[in-house]
């Protein structure tokens, strides 16, 4: 047991002396410690057949574990490691039989190996096997005797998962040292062959994140991610990494760079300032139904074109005039354009109502002083006359025959001063107003009688185009 001991820590020795840079890309050491069987029969002289003949040729250690290995990746499906194993001969090659003799024999190895299952892919009851070669040297104490030897292997992995396998390995060791110097009896007439099955181990790489992709090919290694995004994470889910996800908390479109689009406008939602409604791209994916170039939302009339000024909607035109009442200085009173929205002059039914209303307009006996009941009446004309600001009136005396032609005309013109000295009190601009007499010249009617010089005797309110 000391000369395995021995041997442990010359392969430890061996191992920490062994310094490679590269990387695997997940788990980069492997450890395997398992049995072994050495077969001292085999040489180039060996049958095939010979070489699987267990009960005569098979030697296998007394302890369950009797072999170790422990390799590195170094990059391009190539691993170097170096193993130890122990074993007791019973079986010896044919010619050097030593009945009831058992002798100590001790290995310790370097292997360069060479993973072949890129380009042998093996697949057996649904499971993936990894097959290898490998070679190097060895050194082997067989009793008393020792020596270099050549090494070619041949085995397979197969991984329960990323960290613990099983390996079978097959290995023939060749004798580089001259026969004459080992030692006599000669155990060993030239090579042997081992054969063994561990348990493995991989280790080495680092999960910082968990997800199962290890940091050195994780490209987010701090946040769990997908492996189609080399470990990235996809929050929404939406087939775009995050990085690469202008919204990366909401499932959406590849064409626009992983947001949604709602409404279906062809704007994403994080360009879109009516993410719920279709709308057009001049106005911020809002809509705008009258095509006022107002958006519905900020559009007191969104389904009537309006200006801007008024919020969205028309202008009223109380009047009906085609002269909206912003504009119009008369917007109650239906007018021209030219007259900007006011009446040219009064409508033939307020002309008749003026007309009937200044039949009222009394003044007492020979004098310019009006009776209690015309100014009632001379109101409800300045009523109508105020409708029309841009029209100007004149206002014409007349009297009856009675009295001289003189004193008439007079009387005439001082009644019409009084009357647009009345209006001028209720807001008609004397600007507007001309106060003429015309005396006893223009009758309606006979003087002859008093019914007839009743009407003669008169204020007449006419427009004046």
């Amino acid at each position: 047991m000391k000369k395995f001991y021995s041997l442990f820590l010359t392969t430890m020795l061996v191992f920490g002396l062994t310094t490679l840079q590269a990387q695997d890309k997940n788990n980069p050491w492997q450890f395997s410690f398992g049995t072994n069987a050495i077969d001292v029969e085999a040489d180039t002289n060996t049958q095939f057949a010979d070489f699987f003949d267990v009960d005569e040729n098979w030697n296998t250690a007394k302890s369950p574990i009797s072999m170790f290995t422990i390799s590195k990746y170094i990059g391009d499906n190539l691993s170097f490691g170096v193993g130890a194993s122990f074993n007791s001969i019973k079986n010896y090659a044919t010619g050097r039989e030593l009945p009831g003799v058992t002798n100590d024999y001790f290995n310790v190895d370097a292997m360069l190996k060479y993973d072949l299952s890129d380009a042998l892919p093996i697949r057996v009851l649904g499971m993936d096997f990894e097959p290898f070669v490998g070679v190097g040297p060895g050194w082997t104490w067989f009793d008393e005797q020792d020596g270099l030897t050549g090494n070619l292997s041949v085995g397979v992995n197969y991984w329960f998962n990323d960290v613990f396998g099983f390996t079978l390995m097959s290995e023939y060791r060749h004798n580089m040292d001259d026969l004459q110097r080992w030692k006599t009896p000669i155990l060993d007439e030239g090579g042997t062959m081992r054969w063994s099955a561990m348990l493995s181990v991989k280790f080495g790489g680092t999960d910082t994140d968990g997800d199962g992709i290890y940091d050195d090919h994780d490209e987010c290694p701090e946040v769990p991610g997908l492996e189609e995004f080399n470990g990235c994470p996809d929050t929404d889910g939406d087939g775009i990494q995050d990085s690469e996800d202008d919204c990366p908390m909401e499932a959406g479109l590849a064409e626009f760079n992983g947001c949604p689009d709602t409404d279906g406008d062809g704007i994403s939602d994080n360009k879109d300032r009516c993410p719920t409604v279709a709308g057009l791209e001049s106005m911020g994916g809002c809509p705008d139904t009258d095509g006022d170039g107002i958006t519905d939302g900020q559009d007191a009339c969104p389904k009537v074109a309006g200006p801007r000024g008024n919020r969205g909607c028309p202008w009223p035109d109380t009047d009906g005039d085609s002269v909206v009442d912003k504009d119009d200085n008369c917007p109650e009173v239906p007018g021209t354009v030219a007259n900007n929205g006011c009446p040219e002059g009064p409508t033939a039914d307020d002309m008749a109502k003026i007309t009937e209303l200044s039949r009222g307009i009394q003044f007492a006996f020979g004098a310019t002083t009006f009776t209690e009941g015309t100014p009632p009446v001379l109101d409800a004309i300045v009523s109508i006359i105020l409708k029309y600001p841009d029209a100007n009136f004149s206002v014409e005396g007349h009297t009856d025959s009675k009295g001289t032609n003189g004193f008439n005309q007079t009387l005439s013109e001082r009644r019409a001063a009084a009357v647009v000295d009345y209006l001028s009190t209720r807001n008609v601009s004397t600007d507007r107003l001309n106060a003429v007499g015309f005396g006893e010249n223009n009758p309606i009617d006979t003087n002859i009688n008093s019914a007839g010089r009743a009407n003669n005797r008169r204020v007449e309110i006419l427009f004046v185009k």
